[in-house]
């Protein structure tokens, strides 16, 4: 006799999962995972989106697990050998990352997160050439996804391409109004360009909205002093500071538009110079 319901089938189970997942909460969406799997062992979406969730919460080992056996049911899945390859990476394994990144694309050449992601670790090992090469292949496969493209901009900043890398943010600007970050480091790019009083404007629009954003008051400060503004200049680092003494101020012992009021005895005090 059935008194409380049947059980319930693993679709059901996987979607609840999933809607855990879009809550960001990958720890309650793996626990669902592991039900769908007791009843359905090789279920690719469950073990698939289970090995994201672990990637979520840092247990990477754990996730490559979870793709390898996606892998043994379906060995060209682009999703699954990419994914793979971010746990590799974030485990130190940049070797075998490059490896995975370079299956994937092997198995779907159209997979552009792909390149995306070996664009991103190319990066971090200071290739920053090569990474260019992998975001460039992104781009032209999916030009309508900004992530890429406000990558590139970064990396093109890094190689002191700064008109190259402020094009990259106008045009995400142009398509996406309200992508903050653009916004932030198109200001900074104008900043790097000498166009300081620019760069002011949108730094200031930006904290319109949030005023209180450590990046934006630090790089106002700079843009302030680069235009001999000290007093203000120093306002905004002082600022800076308090929300985040020790990385501003390694920032601001290090920055060269600081270099001329390294003497003022208002800077030596805020920055402990």
């Amino acid at each position: 006799m059935i008194l409380f319901g049947k059980p319930k089938e693993p679709e059901d189970v996987i979607y609840q999962a999933m809607s855990m997942l879009e809550k960001n909460q990958p720890k309650a969406a793996i626990v669902l995972f592991n039900q769908a799997l007791k009843a359905d062992p090789k279920n690719i979406e469950a073990l698939y989106n289970k090995g994201l969730a672990l990637n979520q919460i840092q247990k990477y080992q754990d996730a490559i697990t979870a793709f390898d056996k996606v892998l043994e049911i379906k060995p060209e899945d682009a999703p699954s050998l990419n994914n793979r390859a971010i746990s590799l990476g974030e485990l130190g394994n940049t070797d075998d990352a490059l490896k995975y990144y370079n299956k994937a694309i092997e198995s779907d050449s159209k997979y552009s997160a792909a390149y995306y992601n070996k664009g991103v670790l190319y990066d971090k090992l200071g290739k920053q050439e090569d990474s260019l090469k992998c975001l460039d292949e992104a781009i032209k496969i999916d030009p309508k996804n900004s992530s890429s493209r406000f990558y590139k901009g970064i990396v093109l900043g890094k190689l002191k391409r700064h008109e190259e890398a402020l094009n990259c943010f106008s045009n995400i600007c142009n398509s996406y109004p309200r992508h903050m970050d653009a916004l932030f480091h198109k200001g900074i790019e104008i900043a790097e360009l000498g166009k300081h009083k620019q760069a002011i404007e949108i730094f200031d629009k930006l904290l319109t909205e949030h005023k209180n954003n450590v990046n934006v008051i630090y790089a106002k400060s700079r843009s302030k002093a680069a235009l001999g503004e000290i007093d203000q200049s120093l306002d905004l680092l002082k600022q800076a500071i308090s929300q985040n003494p020790k990385v501003i101020k390694k920032w601001a012992k290090q920055e060269p538009v600081f270099e001329k009021i390294q003497d003022d005895e208002r800077f030596k005090k805020i920055t402990g110079h």
